[in-house]
């Protein structure tokens, strides 16, 4: 019993509600906590890279004030869990699956040749509600729509969540660990890093915080003011959830008792919750979900590719102040408004009939809170090639949602600084923190429309039409 144990974390990087501690422990084993930095955790973006360092320093801190340590390493998972047992003697390694299917794939290779050695190779439910091959129809097979996913998701039993755990059980000996500078996770945001990083609230403590303060002051109003972008009314808890500093099943337990309680806005709440799990399930039962069209007959749809106007949107200058706000709004904070991402990427995908794979390629550079089995099926949702996708000829007016979800203007004005003679630091952050060759300046008149909307509208049921021909 003196072999330790190798804890991998990935994206759990918590102590509440971990199922990965409960098993650990129970061996009663010392345990190293370790994060490897691997093809898998390189691949999103420069913002969530930045995103990550942050989560792994607050994580490391959190685990250095109960007596234990965080150990880094980079390289091949296989190889640098490999040399860890070699240098540690452990008896194993445990860890916390993951449903993407890359890292599905070097899970299954780990863990066959983890014991094929005759180590110990465990993994752990914890970054959703429920197992995805555990919610199916009555058929047997994945569901395809939300609605009745969440009908079956609302009953399924929900078990409790774990208390951290009351000690951490560490080794007499600490295998060496690389340094969290030196791997510069926030290098590829060059000077956008400084704007980016004061609005990352990274942390357990932070997003236990964040739950509460939500739950006691804005979550009756959620329901009601969700989709005014403007409005403090959402919960924060995506970029949390993202690197597992909260679990969902802490917060659907808080959800739940407050719906009970009779908050007006707790179920609606609990359904945006579900989309998460929604998502990961059709990822894990379609693994191309980010990569093909869901419905096949979209593949003869005449996608633009890349273009100069895709390019304009990227920039968060197309004429349209709603959508330039949402894009300006990501650049700044890392996160953009639900209802501002279901606009800016409707416009990409049919006013400018550009391919939703463009746009889910630029959110997966700019989003700290990245999810990609979220954002693949949000893009092709909006674009109607996805699940449960919006009908084909839904296509969200800017000017319109701006008057329904912005009458006040606050939101374009937070965010588009041409639109005011004194525009807020929101605003002008945003010049700050784009690379200096795209030549930006709040001084210069605010550009005219890519295209007029109706035009726009026109162009594309008339390509829609050709594509469902």
């Amino acid at each position: 019993m003196t072999e330790p144990l190798i804890l991998w974390f990935r994206r759990d990087l918590r102590l509440t509600d971990l199922p990965l501690w409960q098993a650990a422990l129970a061996t009663g084993r010392p345990l190293i906590p370790v994060f490897i930095l691997d093809d898998q955790t390189e691949a999103p973006g420069a913002a969530a890279r930045m995103r990550l360092g942050m989560a792994l320093d607050a994580f490391g801190a959190t685990l250095a004030a109960r007596g234990s340590r965080l150990i880094l390493r980079r390289g091949r998972a296989a190889d640098v869990l490999a040399a860890l047992i070699a240098e540690t003697g452990a008896a194993g390694v445990m860890w916390t699956r993951a449903y993407d299917p890359a890292a599905k794939a070097r899970d299954t290779a780990v863990k066959a040749a983890l014991r094929e050695r005759g180590l110990l190779a465990e993994s752990h439910p914890g970054f959703l509600l429920h197992e995805p091959w555990r919610v199916e129809t009555g058929q047997g097979g994945p569901y395809r729509v939300f609605t009745p996913f969440w009908r079956a998701v609302r009953v399924l039993e929900v078990g409790a969540a774990l208390p951290p755990p009351a000690r951490l059980n560490p080794p007499d000996h600490w295998p060496a660990s690389d340094l969290l500078a030196d791997w510069r996770l926030d290098a590829a945001m060059r000077r956008g890093a400084a704007v980016v990083a004061p609005w990352q609230r990274p942390g357990e403590a932070a997003a236990l915080a964040r739950l509460e303060e939500f739950a006691e002051t804005r979550l009756a109003a959620y329901a009601a003011e969700r989709d005014f972008p403007g409005l403090p009314a959402t919960s924060g808890l995506s970029e949390h959830l993202t690197y597992g500093e909260i679990s969902p099943r802490l917060i659907w337990h808080r959800g739940r008792r407050a719906m009970e309680e009779g908050n007006p806005g707790a179920e609606t709440f609990l359904k945006e919750l579900v989309w998460r799990e929604f998502a990961w399930a059709l990822l894990h039962h379609f693994p191309d979900l980010d990569r093909r069209n869901w419905r096949r007959d979209w593949d003869a749809f005449p996608w633009r590719p890349d273009n100069p106007e895709a390019e304009l949107w990227r920039r968060g200058m197309t004429g349209e102040p709603l959508v330039d706000a949402a894009m300006r709004e990501m650049y700044v904070t890392g996160r953009m408004h639900n209802r501002a991402r279901m606009i800016a990427a409707s416009y990409l995908t049919k006013h400018l009939l550009t391919d939703w794979r463009v746009g889910l390629a630029w959110f997966a550079d700019c989003l700290t809170d990245w999810d990609p089995a979220a954002n693949a099926m949000g893009w092709q949702w909006v674009a109607g090639s996805g699940p449960d996708a919006a009908p084909y000829f839904r296509i969200f007016n800017p000017a319109g949602q701006a008057e329904k979800f912005d009458a006040t203007q606050a939101y374009r004005r937070a965010w588009v600084a041409e639109l005011s003679r004194h525009p807020p630091a929101t605003a002008t952050s945003y010049f700050a923190a784009v690379p200096r060759r795209w030549a930006l300046d709040p001084a210069r008149p605010y550009p005219l429309p890519v295209i007029g909307l109706a035009e726009g509208r026109e162009r594309a049921l008339a390509a829609l039409a050709q594509g469902k021909a």
